[in-house]
């Protein structure tokens, strides 16, 4: 649940970009018509205003030392995703020497990398017409993992566990088959190879 000072942090917003102003003033009401319109979304608060259920998830938080001239720094990465559970999904990270400030940062990174996808009935199996799986197989690759998404028929579940779950469940996909091969346990490049593979529902022409 949101606080009051989250809330409150809404209401005080005053857009400094041009599709923060138009959806300021109404005239960019969905979040389809947020990225249509090819303006890039530098503000988080456009993601809260068109898309007031969205919801984070944080995959992973790692300590990243580092050696300067003044000694060693720790910093802590957090990865995190959002999603409206129906279609919108957005991945980033963030880094700070506290964990709350870099999942915060992380949260708004994700949201101003949020994507629309593509869902369909894309198997034989099924036939139903619906938008509960992948239209077609797609694939996705981060470093060594590579990602699969087969088309599933209605009622099987997400086939994957883990990290890949979490993100196909928060993109809105309800049932798919997947393959996945590589270094599965970096979590980070488990989850961009994932979402890389539902940004091809989109780029990928039938």
């Amino acid at each position: 649940m949101r606080d009051k000072g989250f809330e409150q942090q809404k209401e005080e917003w005053f857009p400094q970009t041009r599709l923060g102003k138009l959806v300021k003033e109404g005239q960019v009401t969905t979040m389809s018509e947020a990225l249509a319109s090819g303006l890039p979304i530098r503000e988080s608060q456009i993601v809260d205003a068109l898309l007031p259920e969205i919801r984070d998830e944080v995959l992973d938080i790692n300590m990243v030392q580092r050696m300067t001239d003044s000694g060693r720094r720790v910093k802590f990465r957090a990865t995190v995703i959002v999603g409206n559970g129906d279609g919108f999904i957005g991945i980033g990270e963030g880094k700070d020497v506290q964990v709350g400030i870099a999942i915060r940062k992380a949260i708004d990174t994700a949201k101003m990398n949020v994507i629309g996808i593509k869902r369909g009935c894309g198997s034989w199996e099924c036939g139903c017409g619906q938008g509960h799986t992948v239209p077609f197989e797609v694939k996705g690759k981060t470093g060594s993992v590579e990602v699969r998404l087969l088309p599933a028929p209605r009622g099987l579940g997400i086939a994957s566990g883990g990290t890949a779950k979490k993100v196909l469940e928060i993109a809105g996909i309800k049932d798919v088959w997947t393959n996945v091969s590589g270094e599965t346990r970096t979590t980070l490049n488990f989850a961009k190879a994932t979402f890389d593979a539902l940004i091809k529902t989109t780029t990928m022409k039938v």
